[in-house]
């Protein structure tokens, strides 16, 4: 792990190094390191309905379309005062598909790590998203994370198709077998094929439903 100095006298700062300003990093990429947090939701909002929600007993999550959150990345500031009524944050969700060169990949990880330490400095508490493509991408999921914490991941979309869940079952093996964590957060289905041997080992998975699988809910009630 190193450290950085990330000021430049006199330079506009078009990567966001303020983000990261004395920032611990891990890895040969340097991720930022996050602080182990063990706290457990209760509730999830995602950051789009954050904006208007008075539910600020939730945790904000990024579980969306990357244009929803796009801007926290561009203009973080803006949204601070919002973000700290609510009882924490996981970690921007920044799209790591299989299919995109693999520097983006890398690059959205990064960025959502940075926005994780970035939260942490300003008093936010913060649990850490993982989200990986394929083996080429899950040890830098895990880069920076603390271990024996609360991890979150996000299922939805990654389990329905056997080509998927594949990717899904190792990544998510590996990424156990690093951080042995003491809770994972699951946005979600998590099916007990899945997720039981983690739960048999002494893990906390818990399941919050993802605003698809509510909507189903509601059509079918």
């Amino acid at each position: 792990m190193s450290e950085r100095n990330s000021t430049r006298s006199g330079c506009k700062d078009v990567f966001h190094a303020f983000l990261v300003k004395n920032a611990t990093y891990d890895g040969d990429l340097e991720i930022p390191c996050l602080a182990r947090e063990i706290q457990k939701p209760i509730k999830l909002v995602a950051f789009s309905k954050a904006i208007a929600s008075k539910e600020v007993d939730s945790w904000i999550h990024f579980y969306e379309d990357d244009a929803a959150f796009e801007r926290i990345w561009n203009t973080p500031n803006k949204y601070l005062p919002i973000i700290k009524r609510f009882k924490g944050v996981i970690t921007p969700d920044f799209s790591v598909y299989r299919d995109m060169p693999l520097v983006m990949q890398h690059w959205n990880i990064y960025r959502g790590r940075a926005i994780g330490y970035w939260l942490q400095e300003n008093g936010v508490p913060v649990i850490p998203n993982i989200r990986f493509g394929d083996e080429r991408t899950y040890e830098l999921s895990c880069a920076g994370i603390q271990k024996h914490g609360t991890i979150a991941v996000g299922s939805h979309g990654c389990i329905k198709l056997l080509s998927d869940r594949s990717y899904f079952v190792s990544g998510l093996k590996y990424v156990v077998d690093k951080l042995e964590p003491s809770t994972i957060v699951v946005y979600g289905a998590a099916p007990d094929k899945i997720f039981t041997p983690y739960k048999e080992k002494g893990i906390e998975v818990l399941q919050f439903d993802s605003d698809f699988m509510r909507s189903r809910k509601a059509v079918s009630a």
